[in-house]
């Protein structure tokens, strides 16, 4: 292949990539392309799969051009490049009761995760387009005066991408997220009797009760969700 060809390739994954930028790279050594008589470059595909690296690990993991060096020498040899470690935030991990579903546990942790609109895009691998119907229908919020985006937007946006693979559109989540508003309501119903104690331990326990009711909800309706489904 020509550079004109490798160029065509790359740019549906790499579109800001150049032939300066190719050329670039060969100077640095990272690729070694053939030269026909007359001077002219001539890339394989395992010039090509080198270039894909390079680029992947710059875009991803920022890795230095002399780290990438060290892999790809790593990778000549035979040898295992050295394991790249997330350099994203990812999602914590929820905490499981025995059936699987999430526990009072998981109900009680606060996320310190705050994420810009750009790193929630990237981590969840949403559209731009899809980001901002999650947002219009009230399924996404960023945080108030923040701006940024917590770990509970980050899950939402990645169940959504999967949720569209099956046909699911934003407009078709709406029905989630008013059910879960009338189970909103209604916790915080039951509850309201405990937020009123007036000695110090009450909003404690109130929260100790949000959590085990919630928990126990979520547990009733994917029971509830199962079941319909078995039945039809």
């Amino acid at each position: 292949m020509n550079i004109g060809q490798v160029l065509d390739l790359l740019r549906p994954d790499f579109p800001g990539i150049t032939i300066p930028k190719i050329r670039f790279l060969e100077d640095k050594g990272l690729i070694k392309p053939e030269r026909t008589p007359a001077g002219y470059r001539k890339f394989s595909p395992d010039d090509v799969d080198r270039l894909r690296y390079v680029l992947r690990m710059q875009r991803d993991h920022y890795l230095p051009l002399k780290v990438i060096g060290e892999h790809l020498d790593a990778i000549d040899r035979g040898l295992e490049p050295p394991p790249i470690e997330a350099v994203v935030p990812t999602v914590p991990q929820v905490a499981l009761a025995s059936d699987g579903l999430p526990s009072p546990e998981s109900f009680a942790r606060r996320s310190d995760v705050r994420l810009s609109r750009r790193e929630l895009l990237k981590i969840a691998e949403v559209s731009e387009e899809l980001l901002a119907q999650l947002e219009q229908f009230g399924l996404i919020t960023p945080r108030p005066g923040t701006g940024h985006y917590d770990t509970d937007a980050l899950v939402i946006a990645k169940t959504a991408r999967e949720l569209a693979d099956f046909g699911f559109e934003p407009r078709h989540l709406r029905a989630f997220k008013t059910a879960a508003d009338r189970e909103v309501g209604l916790v915080e119903q039951v509850v309201a009797p405990l937020k009123r104690g007036r000695d110090a331990s009450a909003r404690a326990r109130a929260d100790e009760a949000v959590s085990e009711i919630a928990a126990l909800s979520v547990r009733l309706h994917a029971t509830l969700v199962k079941n319909g489904l078995q039945g039809s």
